[in-house]
């Protein structure tokens, strides 16, 4: 294990909502009797209002993510740069709403996924492409049946941190009319001042929701207002390159290998690698699994190309079905 390895970040603690203010909302709902409203009330004033924040203890925490998100460089840059201010200033990690652009299936989830875990924020995942409606992000009204807090609100309440990683994925697809936007809630969100301020329309207290790291991911930015692109820090995330693609396909055979002990060689066979190399970060994983169940049925230790190449068979197989 290497010094950059061992990455442990500091806690602190804010109060993201009063429990008074949970109690004076309890008691003016009283007489609608909303029974769920009830108890999410009871569990905010249960768990109390204040949530840990992330401060990281050095810069370089993310610099394993130059190597297994090579195509990411320019993030991984500037977020070193916002660790080290925040180291700096013995403050939690902060950096401005991040857009990641770029054709499907090039690592963009991925890579936020392993941003979260470099600097133990935890995280969130919003599918914006099935969303309708922006009640999903900010709450409904509790005068609506089956209404429910919003994921906003469900992080902060029901998470440990004050400033997890939320990511909404394929944002440039949310659907909804202009009445029911589902990106509404973010011209508040993306605002460090109105978003201390946050109200989720259920639970109607007030939530500090300005500690939230926010990424997502689009394929076109065409379809994404103006004020929201201007409220984010866009980058444009390239295809891996063919030694970038190389890199990625030899951590993914490390990595799963070193999470199962199915008996397979620590190192990758370059041939395999090799084929691998070819498709996009997303498929690999689905094919370098394939492969290793077929090497399984064939009766090997070892995964070959052939193995690789069953894969990539069986996907144009099911084609138009």
């Amino acid at each position: 294990m290497t010094s950059t390895d061992i990455c442990i970040p500091l806690a602190d603690s804010r109060q993201i909502y009063r429990v008074e203010d949970v109690s004076r909302a309890q008691e003016e709902s009283a007489p609608s009797r909303n029974e769920a409203l009830a108890s999410f009330y009871e569990r905010m004033k249960a768990l109390g209002g204040t949530r840990f924040v992330v401060k990281p203890s050095r810069s370089d925490s993310v610099d394993s993510l130059f190597e297994r998100c090579p195509n990411f460089d320019e993030v991984i840059e500037d977020v070193k740069k916002s660790l080290a201010l925040a180291v700096s200033g013995n403050e939690p990690v902060s950096f401005a709403p991040i857009l990641l652009l770029g054709e499907p299936g090039i690592g963009k989830t991925h890579f936020a996924r392993a941003l979260a875990d470099r600097l133990g924020t935890g995280f969130h995942f919003v599918s914006m492409s099935s969303l309708t409606a922006g009640w999903i992000l900010s709450g409904a009204s509790a005068q609506w049946n089956h209404s429910k807090p919003g994921k906003v609100a469900q992080a902060l309440v029901g998470g440990e941190m004050a400033n997890p990683l939320i990511v909404l994925d394929e944002v440039d697809k949310a659907g909804g009319d202009a009445r029911y936007d589902p990106m509404g809630a973010l011209y508040e969100l993306f605002e460090h001042d109105t978003a201390r301020r946050f109200r989720d329309e259920y639970v109607d207290v007030d939530i500090d929701a300005s500690h939230i790291l926010w990424v997502t991911t689009a394929n076109d930015e065409r379809n994404i207002p103006e004020p929201i692109l201007n409220r984010m820090n866009v980058y444009s995330i390239p295809r891996p390159d063919a030694g970038e693609s190389y890199a990625i396909a030899s951590r993914l055979y490390r990595d799963i290998v070193g999470e199962h002990d199915w008996g397979f060689p620590d190192e990758p066979p370059p041939d395999v690698i090799e084929r691998l190399a070819g498709m996009p970060p997303r498929e690999q994983r689905r094919a370098l699994l394939a492969a290793f169940g077929n090497a399984k049925l064939a009766g090997r230790d070892s995964v070959e190309v052939e193995d690789v190449d069953s894969f990539r068979a069986g996907r144009k197989r099911k084609i138009g079905f």
